[in-house]
């Protein structure tokens, strides 16, 4: 007889909107690594807005756009599944000697397998998703806000989110604003 499974609850795009906001560590844990592209990674909430401060040189318009994808996919039935997807890219286009063991990736650091494997995620499904599933479990598991996720699993989350604004920077989605430089010729963040 197969082991009944309890039902898991389908959280609102809202109440996964309210799972980042107001956070403490998301802009470090997540724009932080792409301070060399731009060294503005700090994010500011904006309560008016009820989102993260569009500022020039930032991602945050980015982080914003992540969110609201996570946040609108669908719950997967096991999150794993779509990275376990971006993984078996790498192995077949890039033909990295990686293996999964013991349900654990290894041959390669596990965010930069994701990194590689999302190159042809069109529309950064396989990532949302991953990201979604892993926010509905941190609700399930009473975890209400990022900030309140256990290490291992928000440094996962963030890496999942990091990349998938780096593939925006990369596939020229990024809704990055532009900064004026002291002569007055907008640019984009650098870092310096």
């Amino acid at each position: 007889m197969k082991k009944a499974t309890k039902a898991k609850i389908v959280y609102a795009p809202d109440v996964l909107v309210r799972f980042f906001a107001r956070s403490d560590y998301l802009d470090r844990m997540v724009l932080r690594p792409l301070s060399h592209i731009t060294t503005s990674w700090e994010a500011s909430w904006d309560h008016a807005g009820a989102q993260y401060e569009l500022e020039p040189g930032s991602f945050a318009g980015d982080l914003n756009q992540v969110i609201r994808q996570i946040a609108f996919s669908p719950r997967p039935t096991r999150y794993h599944n779509n990275e376990d997807a971006l993984a078996q890219r790498v192995i077949a286009e890039l033909r990295w000697p990686i293996q999964k063991k013991a349900g654990r990736w290894e041959g390669a650091d596990y965010q930069m397998i994701l990194e590689q494997g999302a190159f042809q995620d069109i529309g950064q499904r396989e990532l949302a998703t991953a990201a979604a599933g892993r926010v509905h479990m941190a609700l399930d598991f009473g975890q209400l806000h990022f900030d309140d996720m256990d290490d291992g699993h928000m440094t996962m989350l963030a890496g999942l989110m990091t990349i998938m604004i780096y593939h925006r920077y990369n596939d020229g989605s990024s809704v990055m604003r532009e900064e004026e430089d002291d002569t007055g010729h907008l640019t984009v963040g650098e870092a310096g």
